[in-house]
C-alpha cells in the first residue's frame, strides 16, 4: 500500500497509550507512581515496556543522534525488526514524530503518525512496521534499547508512492 493520489496525506495526532497500543508502549512518568523509593524521594513507574529480544538475543543500550526533520514530512519507507522490540527514549524534552503501520498480508497498511509530548518515549513491539527515528528539534539525541544478537533483524518496505505527513 502507498500514497494514493487524493488520499496520500497522513495527519499527525497526539501520542496516547490507547491509540498506540496495537504498535507498542508509551513510556511516561504520568499519574501516581507504582512505588515510592529512595527514602520517599523518588517515584518509580515499574515495568512499563514489553521488551522482547527473542530466545537468541539480549538487550543493548545504544545512543542515536538524528538530524531534525520538519512537517510536512515525506514518508517513503518503513521498517520493522522481526527479532526484537525497540525503545526510543529522547535525551531532551523535545517532541518527536512516531510513524507506525499495521501489518497486512500485502505488507504495511496505511501509516499513522503521532507526535509525542515532552517527556514521552516509545517502545515498538517486535515486528511493528515503523518510520525511521524522526526528531522535530535538535539535538535529536536518543537512548535506544534494542536487540543485540545474530540473525537478520531489519526488514524495509519502500512505498510505490510516498505519503505526506502533516500537522494534525
Amino acid at each position: 500500500m502507498s500514497g494514493s493520489g487524493e488520499d496520500d496525506t497522513i495527519r499527525s495526532e497526539p501520542l496516547t497509550a490507547e491509540a498506540f497500543a496495537p504498535f507498542g508502549d508509551v513510556l511516561e512518568a504520568e499519574g501516581a507512581p507504582d512505588r515510592i523509593i529512595n527514602r520517599g524521594l523518588c517515584g518509580r513507574w515499574h515495568d512499563r515496556a514489553q521488551l522482547d529480544f527473542g530466545p537468541d538475543g539480549r538487550a543493548g543500550l545504544n545512543l542515536f543522534k538524528a538530524e531534525p526533520r520538519r512537517l510536512p514530512y515525506r514518508l517513503d519507507m518503513v521498517e520493522r525488526h522481526p527479532r526484537g522490540s525497540q525503545a526510543f527514549v529522547p535525551m531532551s524534552r523535545h517532541p518527536f514524530l512516531v510513524i507506525v503501520a499495521p501489518d497486512t498480508p500485502a505488507g504495511p497498511g496505511r501509516p499513522r503518525a503521532f507526535v509525542t509530548a515532552a517527556g514521552q518515549a516509545i517502545n515498538f513491539h517486535r515486528g511493528t512496521w515503523h518510520g525511521v527515528l524522526t526528531p522535530l528539534h535538535a539535538p535529536g539525541l536518543f537512548a535506544v534499547v534494542d536487540r543485540i544478537g545474530d540473525g537478520a533483524n531489519l526488514e524495509e518496505h519502500w512505498f510505490d508512492r510516498p505519503w505526506d505527513v502533516v500537522a494534525g
